[in-house]
């Protein structure tokens, strides 16, 4: 079996304060997939363009990504370009051209709708109901979003929560999803919708997991040097889901596992641009960094 990833395969364009990267791979099914690929094998849904390159195929594939759900239409690649200031927290999209992304519906093989475990990440709720409308008999289904789902889709983002069991989304988003200023409160709320569990990422502040059993700090770790802080959040939630198909369970004690390992997995990516720094760790540095937090926070 594998984890089902559905969502956005980009080219990105990234300026820091530390350097500047033109078109290189990006997207949030791909920094969840590679990120959930040292947990689990995976299966991916998305499109590209003509313009897509071969080597970046290349990478996936050597990540045991499986590829058969990822088509080519005619047209250009989703492209998108960003610029970091001083604060990494802060970021101005300069811009975003969605080309064939635009034409995506995600269609699902007999294979892709039998899988236990599923990722949508973050894509337009109507193309997330889609999704789970095809799955057969998901065991765990893991769902992001952003602001602007909650201010344009908000009523198909309320039923695409009714059917899933986790829902990941920053502070920012939780606050205008809720209308809860405090965010112990609008996690509570949230959970008052049925979910599972909710998983509130704050950046370089850690993440809070919210359960009915209790509330978990994840905290981040503690980086001298932020290279690109681009798909931190879409690297926690695939070491998050993929730590949790590892081990067949998401009770209390196995979520709060999984949220260290989403922040390992994400620290990891922002110490170099685009996916640079993941592809070049393994799983023995993953638990390495994994025993680093446990000292961290143990008193």
């Amino acid at each position: 079996m594998a984890i089902l990833i559905v969502g956005s395969v980009a080219l990105d364009t990234i300026e820091t304060p530390l350097g500047k990267v033109i078109e290189v791979l990006g997207g949030a099914a791909v920094y969840s997939a590679v990120s959930a690929s040292f947990f689990a094998p995976i299966k991916l849904i998305g499109v590209v363009g003509e313009d897509f390159p071969e080597e970046y195929l290349k990478i996936l594939s050597e990540r045991n990504i499986d590829l058969t759900g990822l088509i080519r239409l005619p047209g250009k690649t989703f492209r998108w370009e960003g610029k970091y200031l001083e604060d990494m927290n802060i970021r101005q999209t300069i811009r975003t051209e969605l080309n064939v992304f635009e034409q995506f519906r995600p269609k699902l093989n007999q294979e892709h709708k039998s899988l236990s475990y599923v990722f949508l990440a973050n894509i337009h709720p109507e193309l997330q109901l889609e999704v789970l409308e095809q799955v057969e008999n998901p065991q765990l289904v893991v769902c992001d979003t952003m602001n602007l789902w909650i201010n344009t889709a908000r009523e198909k983002l309320e039923e695409v929560l009714s059917q899933v069991d986790i829902l990941l989304l920053n502070d920012e988003e939780a606050r205008l999803l809720t209308r809860e200023y405090q965010l112990a409160r609008a996690g509570k709320k949230l959970l008052e919708r049925g979910l599972k569990a909710v998983v509130i990422k704050r950046g370089e502040h850690g993440a809070t997991i919210h359960t009915r059993e209790g509330i978990f700090f994840a905290p981040a770790y503690p980086l001298e040097i932020v290279k690109d802080p681009t798909g931190a959040g879409d690297s926690f939630a695939g070491g998050f889901i993929g730590y949790l198909w590892q081990e067949g369970r998401s009770d209390f004690p196995e979520l709060k596992k999984a949220g260290i390992y989403g922040s390992v997995v994400a620290s990891f990516t922002v110490e170099e641009f685009g996916l640079k720094r993941l592809l070049e760790v393994s799983r023995e540095d993953i638990e390495q960094r994994f025993e680093e937090f446990k000292e961290l926070v143990s008193f």
